[in-house]
């Protein structure tokens, strides 16, 4: 089972400065199993925390360094091209297919992160993270006993892709959905409808016009004012055409000394034309007045009658219209009025529209069926593998008589109230530890230490389907030791061939199985302690992992059994 080899992430490089017990120290991640060893204290689960800084974990200035003012982080990972796509959206840059991820935690508290060189955010970090790195805490195995992790573990595994099903699964509920809602639009039809023809029919009384209703209250003003008008008028008139003193002539005075001197001065004649553009534009206002005095007349008829319309309007606006802005309520009555009735038709239709709904539904229905059932037949193939394979594992991490099964249950197809957004199928994990037991829900029988060790299990054999590039395990071993715990590294030295593995680890049986072993070193001067992380190969290698066996880096007898430990792996 599995989909296409994919370009995996790594973690190439975590620099930490100022958190917890570390003071600084870079940390370079090589390609296999890496193992993390050290004295209680030292500061290995403190490089994990760091790393869940720069993944965007939440941060508390308690993290930082005691007599520092921030703890920075750095890490360097290689990237695929969804997350450098991702990355660069961002604003960030890719340099040789690797990105870098900088947090900032500030004594106050504050939180600062640069993605590629560019400030982003935790969330935005948050979107792409678990795209490069899955991390297994001592607690991470309860997972297993949440809803939904055993179908998405069986479709890691067999690279089962839902997505066609849920886009069939939206479209139906959709059109479901708009059925529900014009059904219960027609049961309240006929009242809808009786609104709507008593609308029409005081709309079409008065058929308002477009801005009607600013030109009748326009008019009505002219003609409650025509005395005013009149009067206002006449005098402006009488001075622009007075025998005895009209502003007419005496600006055409001004005009004839103007001329008079017309060749004399160019500028001046500039302004002798503008005078006379201005004569003339007051000659043609002096006559509109006259035009507009002739026209202006009392008319009470008129006046009484629009004083109706504007009521009209008014009444029918306050009935039918919507919102508080008369303008747009205005206008917005009128779209009313021209759509009423097609509206009314679309009521008096509803039921054909619905039949129409109702086919396409079935329709859509078919198809869901259809894919549900295909991932079904699917899951069904995989689940079976998956349970062989995972119980193999199992059995070869100390517990020779357990058995992993994954429950397969297929609801009714016919039964749309079955479907989920990931099919119709039940999933379920069972586990038994014991030969001929009867296998029950993993949550229910298994403990700890086997739920560790199922956890592991599992991710070694859909290792080869993820695109995550690196594990890592903190602790994973806790609450085991002899053949489990050297069953245990076997399984994390396998996994490593498929992805990047990073362990922390007490245990010396896991740390012999590493391609790269760094030792968290720690030196107490007072107050303050400093780490350190170091690789060690060949004799310092064996000096840790006797301290790691006897608690004693100096026994003879520790550093014998420590190579003997070696000679397994190298023989293995």
């Amino acid at each position: 089972m599995g989909s296409k080899k994919q370009i995996k992430s790594s973690l190439e490089e975590i620099s930490i400065r100022g958190l917890g017990v570390i003071e600084s120290s870079n940390i370079e991640f090589k390609a296999g199993l890496t193992v993390l060893t050290g004295e209680t204290g030292a500061g290995k689960t403190m490089v994990l925390t760091a790393l869940g800084l720069v993944l965007g974990s939440k941060s508390d200035s308690d993290l930082i360094r005691q007599g520092a003012e921030r703890a920075v982080v750095t890490g360097k990972f290689t990237v695929p091209k969804e997350v450098a796509d991702e990355v660069l959206e961002l604003g960030g840059e890719i340099d040789d297919n690797s990105v870098v991820i900088t947090r900032t935690i500030s004594s106050t508290g504050k939180s600062r992160v640069l993605v590629g060189g560019a400030v982003s955010s935790t969330s935005a970090v948050n979107t792409f993270s678990s795209s490069l790195v899955e991390i297994h805490a001592q607690s991470s195995s309860s997972k297993l006993t949440k809803p939904g992790v055993a179908r998405e573990l069986l479709d890691r595994f067999a690279a089962i892709d839902i997505g066609k099903y849920q886009q069939l699964f939206q479209s139906y509920n959709l059109v479901k959905n708009r059925i529900d809602d014009l059904k219960n639009q027609l049961k309240q039809a006929d009242t809808q409808i009786e609104e709507l023809k008593a609308f029409i029919d005081e709309y079409n009384k008065l058929s308002p016009k477009p801005n009607e209703l600013d030109e009748v209250e326009n008019e009505i003003a002219k003609l409650g004012s025509v005395e005013q008008l009149n009067q206002s008028v006449t005098q402006a008139l009488n001075l622009l055409e007075n025998d005895e003193l009209s502003a007419v002539n005496l600006l055409q005075q001004i005009r004839k000394n103007l001329d008079s001197v017309r060749g004399k001065d160019g500028q001046l004649d500039q302004i002798s034309d503008r005078f006379t553009e201005n004569l003339l534009n007051i000659s043609d206002v002096n006559s509109d007045l006259a035009s507009y005095l002739v026209d202006l007349e009392a008319d009470p008829n008129r006046f009484e009658k629009l004083q109706e319309r504007k009521a009209g309007l008014n009444a029918l606006l306050r009935k039918y219209g919507k919102g508080s802005d008369r303008q747009i309520a205005y206008d917005q009555l009128l779209v009313d009025g021209s759509k009423a009735k097609d509206r009314i038709e679309d009521l008096s239709g509803g039921q054909v529209r619905v039949d129409e709904l109702e086919k396409e539904a079935g329709e859509i229905f078919a198809s869901l069926k259809s894919e549900a059932l295909k991932l079904s037949e699917k899951r069904a193939s995989a689940a079976k593998q998956l349970s062989e394979e995972v119980t193999d594992e199992v059995r070869n991490l100390s517990m020779p008589n357990a058995t992993f099964q994954i429950s397969h249950q297929i609801s009714s197809a016919e039964t749309a109230s079955n479907y989920t957004q990931f099919g119709i199928d039940e999933i379920t994990l069972l586990f038994s530890a014991h030969a001929g037991g009867t296998p029950l829900p993993l949550n229910k029988v298994a403990s700890g230490g086997e739920l560790s060790r199922v956890m592991l299990a599992l991710e070694v054999v859909i290792a080869e389907a993820e695109p995550i590039g690196t594990y890592i395990f903190d602790e994973v071993d806790a609450g085991v030791g002899g053949k489990a715990a050297v069953e245990i590294g076997r399984r994390l030295a396998k996994l490593s061939k498929s992805a990047q593995v990073i362990v922390i680890t007490h245990l010396a049986q896991v740390a012999v199985w590493a391609d790269n072993h760094l030792v968290v070193k720690k030196n107490e001067d007072g107050l303050v302690t400093q780490s350190d992380v170091l690789e060690v190969t060949e004799q310092e290698r064996k000096v840790e992992i006797a301290r790691m066996l006897s608690g004693q880096e100096d026994s003879q007898t520790a550093q014998e059994h420590a190579g003997e430990l070696l000679a397994i792996v190298r023989n293995a």
